[in-house]
């Protein structure tokens, strides 16, 4: 992908859809009564809704860019961030919904980091770079909470 703008649509779509996500979890963990899962994922929600600022205005979108079929570059033909995302119910139980959430930060990493290997466009390659570190640092941290909800 060497167009930066193609680029940031996608990474506004993949941050649009891990921010629904993880206000989805919010609420299912604050069901469950989990207030320290809840309240790291409605941190993340937050995190994603800045990606998507930052994303919007480095492309100077006013709106949100919709992409048309024949556009996408997903590799499965489906978003990162929507993949194992068939919905999420009531029998979620924590570790579940932190894995859920580990492999979607595990997808959105290898997109990033797949475009900053291959595109030929220096601009879309260090963002690429920078949006693929961000990820790894959400990964991190989801694998810290992981281990220390496996271990309470």
């Amino acid at each position: 992908m060497d167009d930066i703008h193609l680029f940031l649509a996608h990474a506004i779509q993949l941050e649009r859809e891990a921010a629904r996500h993880y206000e989805e979890l919010t609420e299912e963990m604050k069901t469950a009564g989990n207030t320290e899962v809840a309240d790291f994922f409605r941190k993340m929600a937050g995190f994603s809704r800045k990606h998507l600022a930052e994303a919007m205005a480095r492309g100077g979108f006013r709106t949100l860019p919709e992409l048309r079929p024949d556009q996408m570059r997903w590799a499965d033909g489906i978003s990162p961030e929507n993949a194992g995302w068939e919905g999420i119910d009531g029998f979620i139980d924590v570790i579940g919904a932190l894995e859920l959430a580990l492999l979607a930060e595990r997808r959105g990493h290898a997109f990033y980091a797949g475009i900053a290997a291959v595109t030929n466009n220096i601009k879309v390659k260090r963002m690429a770079a920078e949006f693929a570190e961000e990820e790894a640092e959400h990964v991190a941290e989801l694998e810290k909470l992981i281990d220390r909800c496996a271990a309470a």
